[in-house]
């Protein structure tokens, strides 16, 4: 059966977090715009991100020490142009988020000089308190924010309940003088109606992924249940360059729960003067760093994970009760709700810690622009990889990252779009849907998920060895495969389309794990503790050339 609806925009964007958002924000001034989203409007991390947004605001700050901050955290692969343009397009992003009505905390009511009185935090790997916050819920008022002036503007479409499946592609041959080299150009996107259970095709001008990371492929993550990676995955199936996906980094604070469930502690509560200890309430911050609670996220989640296979505990302490009751309800009071939820008071119990998967610095690599190795195809946000995080990312500057090229990609769209906006579209393949949906052998393949999930989080998490990343590799080909041939064979449905995905990125970052025979940032490995500066201060980059096989 031949199941199609078309729907044609000037522009597409994959997502709906603070980078697109503010994407579609800039471009439905140029013309029409749809969103794919595939839950609801404001299901994404932007709307887990407590800590806040990194920017020089203050006068004592400069943008010459966030950058220096951000490079030295970044392990020698950021690139300090991409850092320069990022951080300096800081204070004129806040300002655009202000007037659309984001109201950053301040430490008086009434402000008298903007910029002096915001209430900055400071967080680990920073020299200043540069760190602008909405009490402990940045990411949902930005969100909320964006999403309003959003639903405003008649030319924007938000589809909710819609997961990109494949992007649309077209081989096109460049001249002899070039060597005759095929080019890839993508169209649009195949994406699923889930309620409806009907694929339809979005054609568009340009595509841009701006749809997460993809935490859900380990155990403990941060991330909510949507981050399968699912950009970076597509990007892969369809030719993009997918760079750096050795780098995920844990969150070393989430709070702990016999279940499994996870939720983000802040590294602001640790900034406020909270205290990690272990069970029997020794503090062992000192040993690993002389910046202790405060060292790159990379040095404190190694360090809490070597204290719990030390005393074979499943977590450690985040000591906050001396910091005053009305201070932390006050301060952090989503934190406070959500940990009472579960049992926890901080005001008078330590929080029981681990550290969780969070965020990838690696992703589908772009230019300052936004642009892939795809014509007319673009990310941003977390699914993108700028050169702007290196090998381990800098507290607070991934809304940054996110919101800063949003509008940069805009920018480049702005200037470039009217010369090409006339374009014809090849012909699209339908999408035939003439197979029956096995549920027999879902019910086998359907553990797949949880068993990539925990092999990830065992052989591929904070401490690797080659040992470990063989057998994970071996092991993950024999899912990818199999998973890609029930793909395949069966009638399309959300949760196989994420199934594929993670398993495609669970590969990426195995393999991407391998060809790094180093350890630098949030890649350490036993068998090769040292950074090797001479053979690998360069970027780790994977390309699907052999359209034959996936892997």
């Amino acid at each position: 059966m031949v199941r199609n609806n078309y729907q044609d925009y000037d522009f597409l964007i994959i997502g709906s977090g603070i980078a697109g958002l503010s994407l579609a924000l800039e471009l439905s001034e140029l013309g029409s715009v749809a969103i794919l989203t595939k839950k609801g409007d404001s299901d994404s991390n932007t709307n887990y991100a407590q800590g806040g947004i990194a920017t020089v605001t203050a006068a004592r700050d400069s943008f010459e020490s966030h950058i220096n901050d951000t490079l030295r955290v970044g392990c020698g692969l950021s690139k300090p142009e991409v850092v320069e343009a990022i951080v300096c397009s800081g204070p004129e992003n806040i300002k655009w988020l202000t007037k659309l009505g984001v109201n950053f905390s301040a430490q008086n009511s009434k402000r008298r000089s903007p910029g002096e009185d915001y209430d900055l935090g400071k967080e680990g790997g920073h020299t200043h308190s540069r760190v602008l916050h909405v009490a402990d819920y940045t990411g949902r008022e930005i969100e909320h924010r964006l999403l309003t002036s959003i639903r405003a503007r008649d030319n924007v479409t938000i589809f909710e309940n819609h997961i990109a499946i494949d992007l649309l592609l077209g081989i096109h041959k460049v001249p002899p003088a070039t060597k005759g080299v095929d080019i890839r150009v993508c169209y649009g996107v195949y994406a699923l109606d889930v309620p409806n259970q009907i694929v339809k095709v979005f054609r568009s001008h340009r595509t841009i992924i701006a749809s997460g990371g993809a935490g859900r492929i380990y155990y403990h993550t941060t991330n909510p249940d949507i981050a399968t990676g699912d950009g970076i995955a597509m990007a892969y199936r369809a030719g993009a360059v997918i760079r750096n996906m050795e780098f995920v980094q844990f969150h070393p604070t989430s709070l702990y729960t016999p279940e499994g469930r996870t939720f983000l502690i802040s590294e602001t509560v640790r900034g406020e003067g909270g205290k990690l200890m272990t069970i029997d309430g020794r503090h062992f911050m000192a040993d690993y760093h002389k910046d202790k609670e405060l060292a790159p996220r990379d040095v404190v989640a190694r360090a809490i994970d070597a204290e719990i296979k030390k005393t074979g505990d499943k977590f450690v302490y985040l000591d906050v009760r001396h910091l005053g009751s009305q201070f932390l309800q006050s301060r952090f009071p989503n934190i406070y709700q959500n940990c009472l939820r579960f049992g926890v008071d901080i005001t008078s119990d330590p929080i029981p810690v681990v550290p969780a998967a969070h965020y990838f610095c690696g992703g589908i690599a772009v230019d300052l622009d936004g642009r892939t190795n795809i014509e007319h195809l673009f990310a941003c946000g977390e699914t993108a990889c700028t050169g702007m995080h290196g090998a381990n990312r800098l507290a607070s500057n991934s809304l940054l990252e996110a919101l800063a090229m949003g509008r940069f990609v805009a920018e480049y769209i702005h200037a470039t779009f009217a010369k090409q906006k006339i374009r014809k579209y090849p012909r699209i393949r339908n999408w035939i849907d003439e197979t029956v949906f096995d549920h027999h052998e879902w019910g086998m393949i359907s553990h797949d998920e949880d068993t990539i999930r925990r092999l990830m989080s065992d052989y591929v998490g904070i401490v690797r060895s080659d040992k470990r990343l063989n057998r994970a590799l071996e092991r993950m080909y024999i899912h990818a495969r199999d998973i890609e041939e029930f793909y395949q064979q069966n009638p399309v449905r959300a949760a196989v389309i994420e199934l594929r995905n993670i398993s495609a990125v669970a590969m990426l970052v195995i393999r991407s794990a391998l060809m790094r025979l180093e350890s630098r940032g949030l890649h350490y490995t036993i068998d090769y503790p040292d950074t090797d500066d001479v053979h690998y201060n360069r970027d780790t980059d994977i390309r699907r050339t052999d359209f034959t096989k996936m892997w």
